[in-house]
């Protein structure tokens, strides 16, 4: 209890912190690309910025930025943090990462060094993908919604494969615009989305170790509560309560328990519920309803209705059929 308190009063800080200083929106590619010492973007709605050439100034250091357009990551950084909603990452290694319209992120810059970058921003307004159908699939990517932390860690060949498309991207806004222009260059995005769907699917497979002591937390997490009186009193553990417990984003967490084991985290929940559940049936002599509401549920019948879509038998099927 005390050490989610004080995990609970840290990030409130953090937030407050953050929240202090108001975040400087970008509305315009332009004002994005003058504030950091560019020539004007070739196209107002699309740009490739090359971070070898950005300009940095006391005056961007340390300040909270938010964009209206969005920004498509593949930077490697010395001397610089990067903060992206309550997260800290340094990137020292080649890395890409994704953000949507209306998120705050702030950039520190070490005063003692000079920093070094390589690499590319993609900048996407979302009037130029407004009537194409990367307006609509852009949404379901879930890694827009993760956390700098959880970012996407880039071998050499899949580095070379994502900048090989950001390179036809440039290009192709670079000549002469035509009818076809926008369609070839939200399709150049797609694949770009798309190789990064499984990059980051191959990420859940490799980083074995990391991933699996995720899991070991997450089941932990949920057989303490459980175990405890927190059902009764506070209901069944929310997708946002599990994955602050975890520190990983709700989206992070949904998509790597897809990928290692077929389930969301709300399904997750909901098995070590019926877990439980079928414990109680087995082993003591209590009526549904007091089960029920021991699981945390204020009616018996939504209680019956979840174990009779999870099991196909309802809980009074199940305990005559065990016994």
């Amino acid at each position: 209890m005390q050490r989610n308190l004080q995990s609970s009063l840290s990030n409130n800080y953090l937030y407050l912190l953050m929240a202090s200083r108001k975040p400087h929106r970008f509305k315009t590619i332009s004002e994005f690309h003058k504030s950091r010492g560019l020539p004007p973007p070739e196209h107002p709605l699309i740009s490739v910025i090359d971070y070898a050439l950005v300009k940095h100034s006391d005056k961007n250091n340390s300040i909270n930025w938010m964009l209206d357009f969005y920004a498509i990551s593949l930077k490697k950084s010395s001397h610089i943090k990067f903060r992206y909603g309550h997260q800290q990452c340094d990137f020292n290694e080649g890395s890409l990462f994704f953000m949507s319209p209306n998120q705050v992120f702030s950039v520190e810059i070490d005063e003692n060094h000079t920093p070094v970058n390589s690499g590319y921003l993609l900048l996407i307004h979302p009037d130029f993908i407004w009537d194409t159908t990367l307006a609509k699939t852009i949404k379901q990517y879930d890694f827009f919604d993760y956390a700098i932390h959880e970012a996407l860690f880039l071998s050499p060949k899949e580095e070379s494969t994502i900048n090989t498309i950001i390179h036809n991207i440039q290009q192709e806004y670079q000549i002469n615009i035509d009818k076809f222009s926008k369609q070839i260059i939200s399709t150049h995005i797609e694949n770009l989305l798309s190789y990064s769907e499984r990059f980051y699917n191959r990420q859940f497979i490799t980083r074995e170790k990391a991933n699996h002591q995720i899991l070991e937390r997450l089941e932990k997490l949920l057989t303490d509560y459980f175990n405890s009186n927190d059902l009764i009193f506070k209901g069944l553990p929310s997708v946002q309560y599990v994955s602050e417990e975890l520190n990983v984003s709700q989206s992070y967490l949904g998509s790597l328990l897809r990928v290692l084991t077929g389930q969301n985290t709300q399904q997750h929940i909901h098995e070590k519920l019926i877990e439980k559940a079928k414990e109680k049936l087995v082993t003591t002599n209590k009526t549904i309803s007091e089960i029920a509401y021991e699981l945390g549920f204020e009616y018996s019948q939504s209680f019956s209705k979840l174990f009779k879509l999870k099991t196909n038998q309802s809980p009074t099927e199940f305990r005559t059929n065990f016994n």
